[in-house]
């Protein structure tokens, strides 16, 4: 039993193929859900849902405003009724595939509260794949989380668990170094990644790692205080 949360943000054109590949994908399994949350898009990404939920029976969310990736990850979980979660992202670049690998990795392990994904083979530009891969090295080094891909949506982990961290704008690409930060234990496999086909990313790569280091101290601060408590 998992819940799949998948926020969405102007991908109209990704999303037919998307929901019929988790669907196919997770034919094997009879108790689970799939969760959209429409993060106040601009395009007819909320019609394309509401025709394929018709069909293919998944929840939508609609936030009020434009609220962003982790609120909206955040809003998802908040409303699913499994304690499993499973995370991807909306525009097509993950692929439902992996989906199971990484449950059947999870289930097996009950000391295992979050396995992630590492996309090996990148399908980005080459300027996204080197700021990426600079600013993976940099949090793996300070946060010491052990993951060299922090910001594959990709993600298999324990809901009551990330429901007890502090949010924060940004939290979804620090989700395994809270849990390991916190003393969970954590598992990495490799996983397909796609070309985008339609649309292009919400975020330039300047900002994001600006804001990247200031939520990295962030998360040490959070993580600092959880081990002063502890003690």
């Amino acid at each position: 039993m998992f819940s799949v949360v998948v926020p969405v943000y102007n991908e109209a054109n990704n999303l037919v193929a998307l929901i019929k590949e988790i669907k196919s994908s997770l034919i094997n399994y009879n108790e689970y859900e799939l969760i959209f949350v429409n993060d106040k898009s601009t395009d007819s990404t909320l019609k394309v849902l509401e025709k394929e939920k018709e069909e293919f029976n998944f929840k939508i969310f609609k936030n009020k405003f434009n609220y962003g990736q982790s609120y909206s990850i955040l809003f998802g979980i908040k409303h699913s009724k499994y304690n499993i979660i499973v995370t991807l992202d909306g525009d097509g670049q993950n692929n439902p595939k992996d989906i199971p690998k990484l449950l059947e990795i999870y289930n097996k392990n009950k000391d295992v509260f979050l396995v992630g994904g590492i996309r090996k083979k990148r399908k980005d530009n080459i300027i996204k794949i080197i700021s990426s891969r600079f600013a993976n090295f940099v949090r793996s080094k300070y946060l010491k989380d052990g993951c060299k891909d922090t910001g594959c949506s990709l993600k298999v982990f324990d809901k009551k668990i990330f429901l007890n961290f502090e949010y924060f704008d940004g939290i979804h690409r620090f989700i395994p170094a809270l849990f390991s930060g916190f003393g969970y234990n954590t598992i990495f496999l490799n996983v397909d990644h796609r070309k985008r086909k339609y649309g292009k990313s919400k975020y330039g790569t300047f900002f994001r790692l600006l804001n990247g280091i200031k939520d990295m101290i962030k998360v040490k601060k959070i993580i600092d205080r959880n081990i002063k408590l502890k003690l």
